[in-house]
């Protein structure tokens, strides 16, 4: 099962002084350089991505020392909403059990009614964001989204919104006929606070056309989010790994995400995302390995944490996925958030097996304080929120 691995990597208290010694030299050089804070070529990056037993702790190591030095121990966490507003959708990614199709009898669209009541439900539970996503139902009003940003915003005004992934912004642009910048203008007028950089999966065509054929192309992603960035609505990026895809991909991919924050410094995160996979078309047709073992969950953190560490700090787990004991093992290897507390999470869970689908501001804070670091409640954009100190 997805989160019923056996954990037997072991990062307590090391140190890369007492292990570089050891490591092949390409990965010495590697790591040595980039802990004397020089940018990463290529190559250097994939002699990381692929170290394994004694060479990923030591890349770990590295990736929680640069951590530290960057972010301090704070672990940051926000406490939102997720509000899957309808699971229609004619892309059918073979990736996704989340979408169905109109006909299917399990199918739901809230009402804007709803949706605005969640949010309200949402922000008396203390909640700063919602994050709003839904499938692409076939005939979709394109000024839809604006409308489901319109009523959140007259019903809790000062609510993040946190919505509609590239994908859908690109549906959207479609169905209206408007400009990017111009559909991209609307919702931010609307009530659009950032966008996830969802639908990112891994950024390289080939790798598209085997996992969701119909899905957006990496050249459309690109052009939603530095669209986006340079109309000052900032996104977080991610990247799906666990399933077709190789080290070399994920070190493209990482390389990608730095030079556009290079360029436009609208990233708010990093959110590696494990491939759930027992009940995806991709996986049961023999497509994709069973998603990404505990060293491949270490190794994507740390060689994130390593390569995006001067551009884009902060280093997401994605708890839902990882499971608490591997996220612990991500919190050593380069991550600063734990990202947020859901209150319902639909999407991840009807792929197959999931640590939990929501969880309480307080139980972040003590699975933060079982790893020996600080919880930080921050909103959105990562401005701390309150800070929860370590008794000493």
């Amino acid at each position: 099962m997805a989160i019923k691995r056996n954990v037997s990597l072991n990062l307590d208290g090391t140190d890369y002084g007492s292990l570089a010694l050891a490591l092949p030299t390409p990965l010495r050089a590697a790591l040595d350089a980039a802990l004397a804070g020089k940018e990463l070529n290529e190559a250097q990056a994939l002699s990381i991505a692929e170290a394994r037993g004694q060479d990923l702790i030591a890349v770990a190591a590295v990736a929680d020392r640069l951590r530290r030095d960057t972010v301090g121990d704070d672990v940051t966490y926000v406490v939102n909403r997720n509000i899957n507003f309808t699971n229609i959708c004619l892309v059918g990614c073979t990736f996704c059990c989340f979408g169905k199709s109109a006909n299917s009898p399990d199918t739901y669209w809230h009402s804007l009614e709803t949706i605005a009541g969640r949010a309200e439900e949402a922000w008396r539970l203390g909640a700063t964001e919602v994050c709003v996503q839904g499938g692409l139902p076939p005939e979709l009003d394109g000024f839809y989204y604006a409308r489901v940003l319109e009523a959140i915003k007259r019903r809790v005004p000062e609510m993040h919104i946190h919505a509609f992934s590239p994908m859908e912004v690109v549906y959207g642009v479609q169905r209206t006929g408007l400009p990017l910048r111009d559909y991209l203008k609307m919702l931010r007028h609307a009530g659009l606070g950032s966008i996830p950089g969802t639908a990112a999966e891994i950024l390289d065509d080939r790798i598209r056309s085997v996992i969701s054929r119909a899905k957006l192309t990496r050249a459309q992603w690109i052009e939603v989010i530095t669209t986006a960035h340079e109309l000052g609505i900032p996104t977080t990026s991610t990247m799906m790994y666990g399933h077709v895809e190789q080290p070399a991909d994920w070190v493209r991919h990482l390389l990608l995400l730095r030079s556009i924050q290079k360029q436009t410094g609208g990233f708010t995160e990093f959110v590696p995302l494990g491939f759930i996979h027992e009940k995806t078309a991709l996986y049961r047709t023999g497509r994709a390995r069973p998603g990404s073992t505990v060293e491949e969950d270490v190794a994507v953190h740390a060689l994130a944490r390593i390569l995006l560490n001067d551009t884009i700090p902060n280093l997401q787990i994605s708890w839902v996925k990882l499971g608490w004991e591997v996220s612990r093992l991500c919190l050593q290897a380069g991550a600063n958030d734990c990202g947020g507390t859901l209150i319902e999470e639909h999407i991840s869970s009807a792929s197959g097996e999931v640590a939990a689908t929501c969880a309480t501001p307080e139980e972040l804070q003590a699975f933060i304080l079982s790893a020996g670091r600080v919880p930080v409640e921050r909103t959105t954009t990562y401005r701390t929120l309150r800070r929860f100190e370590v008794a000493v």
